[in-house]
């Protein structure tokens, strides 16, 4: 992190010579941070940001080219403390108040064409709200207050952490903070560590990761799926909330956003396996199950493919497994194995258990609902890299989910008809991922 302070640092200091009205052209700028960032944008872009900032400057207001924090924050939809955080490290911590258009070329180089260590170190700066120089369980807590009074656009009366307290624990569950520095009380976390949350919890870095894309835009990480359900079924009885499919979308692509609707609920459709299977094989596409168990654990899987009766394990890449209860996590393929989905049905085989199930190994998978619905089990498990999803390794549900992802992608990605093995096609799907960086690895 230490390279990125200096880089950030060094472009806050002032040129004493350099006359204010050149201060937006690009060949008067001797500072080799903002040459090489010029570099990452088309002209096209920089022209872009260059009648932004202008655009912004005159509604501020100033004496010369320079963007108040007020205005900044009201553009980028960005409210304290995030907002007053962003502003003083795309400002270079310089405190006077004024983002310069070199600042911004600057940021957004950084923070969005760095390479990756750049990006996540800037990030993981701007968590540091209290300016302290750590990151501790208050400065993550007023982050997650603020995105999602952001996300979810709540009113005044509900502003603030008591509106979020229950979700922002499950979110502060999945960080390990741990004593780095003796210099303060309090416990913090650590650059790998908040790597690894970010792992954990991709739609937290998707949205702290696109702070300088304005709201109206559509900015990554802020969409949440429309949840449809029969009216004459209480919400209150419905798993899934906003917030926990917005943390389950994080990972997904967009057109995979925009509507799930219910398929299956146990308390509306009784324990029946046939029951289940008919009602979340109507429309093969990806389905979203949720159990909530007696120890109050909640937690599930997406299968990416169809519910259907296999003598073994199928699926792709694209499933994976994830906690909503008491602590916030997803946990992606790993490459380890193939053993992605299984769906039995009506064996008579001990080593063809039915039910369905998520990773690992038979009778020992990452997650399985046995077919009569009312027990299975959860171990830790290397196709996810997850752990016991629940308290005990046994389960035994008390409420169970699964939604339907209403795709919007025509028919023929559904069935784009890839030839080839189930590890041929696992091996393009981990490609895919990778380029995108997706995929999980040592990082």
């Amino acid at each position: 992190m230490s390279i990125l302070i200096f880089r950030i640092a060094e472009c806050g200091v002032k040129k004493e010579n350099r006359k204010m009205g050149n201060s937006q052209s690009p060949s008067s700028h001797k500072d080799p941070r903002f040459a090489s960032s010029s570099r990452a944008f088309s002209h096209t872009e920089l022209e872009a940001l260059k009648s932004l900032h202008a655009s912004l400057a005159a509604q501020s207001q100033s004496n010369g080219p320079h963007v108040s924090p007020s205005v900044f924050k009201n553009y980028f939809g960005l409210h304290d403390p995030l907002g007053d955080r962003m502003f003083d490290l795309v400002t270079q911590q310089r405190k006077d108040q004024k983002l310069t258009f070199e600042d911004l070329v600057i940021a957004k180089g950084i923070y969005e064409k760095g390479t990756k260590d750049e990006i996540e170190e800037f990030i993981y700066q701007l968590l540091d709200v209290s300016g302290n120089g750590i990151v501790g369980r208050s400065d993550l807590e007023c982050v997650l207050v603020a995105m999602f009074d952001n996300i979810f656009n709540i009113d005044n009366s509900e502003h603030g952490s008591s509106a979020h307290h229950n979700t922002v624990n499950i979110f502060l569950n999945a960080a390990k903070f741990a004593k780095h520095d003796e210099r303060h009380a309090e416990e913090s976390l650590s650059f790998e560590d908040f790597r690894t949350w970010c792992t954990l919890l991709p739609s937290v870095r998707k949205f702290l990761g696109s702070l300088l894309i304005p709201p109206n835009q559509g900015r990554p990480g802020s969409q949440v799926p429309r949840l449809l359900h029969l009216e004459n079924i209480d919400p209150n009885m419905i798993l899934l909330k906003k917030m926990y499919a917005w943390h389950i979308g994080g990972i997904l692509p967009q057109h995979d956003l925009e509507e799930w609707k219910l398929l299956y609920h146990s308390s509306v459709n009784g324990l029946s396996f046939s029951t289940f299977l008919g009602n979340v094989s109507k429309d093969k596409g990806p389905t979203v199950l949720i159990i909530k168990d007696k120890e109050g654990y909640v937690y599930g899987g997406y299968a990416s493919q169809p519910w259907e009766r296999h003598g073994d394990f199928y699926g792709d890449l694209k499933s994976f497994l994830f906690q909503l209860y008491p602590t916030a996590s997803i946990f992606r393929p790993t490459g380890a194995n193939t053993n992605l989905q299984w769906c039995a049905v009506n064996f008579s085989s001990a080593s063809i258990p039915n039910g369905i199930g998520f990773g690992g190994k038979v009778n020992h998978f990452g997650l399985f609902l046995s077919a009569t619905l009312d027990q299975g089990h959860t171990f830790a498990c290397t196709t996810f890299g997850s752990p016991c999803l629940s308290k005990t390794n046994r389960i035994y549900p008390e409420v169970i989910e699964c939604w339907g992802v209403v795709t919007k992608v025509a028919d023929e990605e559904k069935h784009d008809g890839r030839k080839g093995t189930v590890l041929e096609r696992f091996k393009e799907d981990r490609n895919m991922l990778n380029m995108v960086g997706l995929a999980n690895s040592s990082e």
